[in-house]
């Protein structure tokens, strides 16, 4: 049975054999039965569990349009991380962890802003988690309260936590597009090598989710490339935003990456995902550039990097980006590790906290886990 002839709703006795919108392109999460029903409950709460709200508007609209309806997705995505719930039984207060202020000045003079996360009362040289936050490397600030939390938690296992403020290629006092927040990264990643002894930092993992999980990436290539790839030791890549491919024709996406239309509409779509694409890189100059989207990276772009962590979640539509991915770094001879959530949206056990209290903390653990394998070079 091919996509196109999966049996229709209508009909009460049809069992769809493809899963999610491919088998039935009316189910959305309220009638999918893979997902789990307290994150459909969560979601539910803040009127997120039907179909993703298209945008009002395509690319083909014009930059400055684009810029307006991207200004607004930062302004809803940002109001819901500012209000969802996070709490959960058994939190440490905030002061459980210490934090410092700092910047790096970029090649092109712009500060770039790291928080330090640091357990209290935990002595001696610790492993750093440069942690880069989601937002399609276009919406959503650094300093949120859900990215707070997650570095809290973090550094609560015992790392420091860096919280990297790179530019958005979206923010109220203009653009700054690729490869403007891939230059903070890379700045930052270069300072807290540099700074490893009097910071007392031994590993230092790369850390994000979705567009920070792009710049995660990103910033690895680009460190193979400039000869600075001993400054990091590991790589932990969570629903990584990848490909650029949202506009891509339908016969493309069933071929390459068919998570797109199987779980599109789901908290996320791909239309609301190219309006970021439109705004990162406005020319499309930069459409296979492993830098702006790693999925592109080849055989000898990948070759030699460090151990890779990549996750992805089942009901996510960037799903198979990030599994085809991992199956890049294995075909390159990377140590890699991959993971399957099941049952849940894009990045929700980061963002659904208090829905989803096995699924976060095990994700938390799971980076830690992650650092503690990695052989120390530095210490």
């Amino acid at each position: 049975m091919s996509a196109t002839d999966a049996p229709s709703t209508t009909d009460p006795t049809a069992r769809p054999t493809l899963p999610g919108r491919l088998g039935d392109p009316a189910l959305d999460l309220r009638t999918d039965p893979r997902a789990k029903p307290d994150l459909v409950a969560a979601l539910a709460a803040v009127g997120l569990d039907g179909p993703a709200a298209e945008p009002p508007i395509t690319r083909e609209a014009g930059r400055e349009a684009v810029a307006e309806a991207v200004g607004g997705l930062h302004a809803g995505f940002s109001a819901l991380y500012a209000t969802i719930p996070l709490d959960l039984p058994g939190d440490l207060p905030d002061d459980a962890v210490e934090t410092t202020d700092t910047s790096v000045a970029s090649p092109d003079g712009h500060l770039v802003p790291l928080r330090l996360y640091r357990p209290v009362g935990v002595a001696g040289p610790l492993p750093c988690v440069v942690y880069l936050h989601g937002g399609g490397m276009t919406i959503l600030d650094a300093e949120t309260r859900v990215h707070d939390r997650w570095c809290r938690e973090l550094a609560l296992t015992g790392v420091v936590t860096a919280r990297v403020g790179f530019r958005n290629a979206w923010t109220e006092l203009g653009p700054h597009p690729f490869p403007a927040g891939l230059d903070d990264c890379a700045v930052a990643v270069r300072w807290l090598d540099d700074q490893r002894g009097e910071l007392g930092l031994t590993r230092l993992v790369l850390q994000g989710e979705s567009g920070g999980a792009n710049l995660v990436l990103a910033t690895t290539l680009r460190a193979k490339r400039s000869g600075d790839l001993d400054a990091i030791d590991g790589v932990y890549a969570s629903v990584p935003y990848v490909s650029g491919g949202y506009a891509w024709d339908r016969e493309r996406k069933l071929r390459e990456l068919p998570s797109m239309i199987e779980n599109d509409g789901y908290f996320i779509n791909c239309a609301l995902m190219d309006l970021l694409v439109a705004q990162y890189d406005p020319e499309g100059r930069h459409a296979e550039d492993p830098l702006a989207w790693p999925y592109f990276a080849t055989t000898d772009d990948l070759a030699g990097l460090p151990p890779h962590v990549i996750t992805v979640n089942e009901l996510d539509p960037l799903r198979d980006e990030g599994l085809a991915y991992y199956r890049q770094l294995l075909a390159a001879g990377v140590p890699a590790e991959g993971r399957v959530h099941l049952g849940i949206t894009h990045a929700a056990e980061m963002i659904f906290r208090q829905a989803l209290p096995g699924e976060h903390r095990a994700a938390i653990a799971d980076v830690r886990a992650f650092v503690d394998r990695l052989t120390v070079d530095h210490v």
